[in-house]
């Protein structure tokens, strides 16, 4: 499950790993989501460690009577130096640089951040560290989601922005 919105004054900026909380209407969201993953039944619920998935996971951890577990390997995309900028700032000083997410997934680091290719190695690393016997929710980000669908799909890494669920998208995934 990708969090719900955060708050507004991040939302047009680029927050990656920062760690703030959700926004009036992600926090009505999160309520009805915290709903929802409790209908799944799962035996383990992980969460990427930041606020805006913390809060999900713990709460229907509470409610099934069963602990919610941290691991940051679920984190967003580390953005470097651009994090907590407008996305506006961002290309004004740097134009189509950040196109190169997409056009040099191994190479291109947005403000000295994870290129596209280690977001990708960090999100299946810890998708294979799942147990496969037992029925599992992550709370996680867009990237990560993205980054598995693309690889379950063989779907080249320049494509994997077109597979970033919504704001408070649940997308189930099989095990193989």
């Amino acid at each position: 499950m990708r969090h719900p919105p955060v708050v507004k004054d991040w939302q047009k900026r680029c927050y990656g790993t920062s760690d703030m909380g959700l926004s009036r209407e992600g926090a009505r969201m999160a309520k009805s989501l915290v709903a929802r993953l409790i209908t799944f039944c799962p035996e383990i619920i992980i969460h990427s460690d930041r606020k805006r998935t913390r809060n999900i996971a713990e709460r229907a951890a509470v409610q099934l009577s069963i602990n919610a577990h941290s691991d940051p390997r679920w984190r967003e995309r580390d953005f470097g130096s651009w994090e907590g900028r407008t996305w506006n700032q961002i290309y004004r000083e740097t134009g189509d640089a950040m196109d190169g997410m997409m056009d040099n997934p191994h190479g291109f680091r947005p403000g000295g951040g994870e290129t596209t290719a280690e977001l990708l190695a960090r999100a299946i690393q810890a998708w294979h560290h799942l147990p496969s016997d037992r029925k599992i929710v992550v709370v996680t980000h867009g990237g990560p989601i993205a980054a598995i669908l693309s690889a379950r799909k063989n779907a080249p890494l320049r494509s994997m922005s077109e597979h970033i669920p919504a704001p408070g998208a649940i997308t189930e995934i099989e095990r193989e």
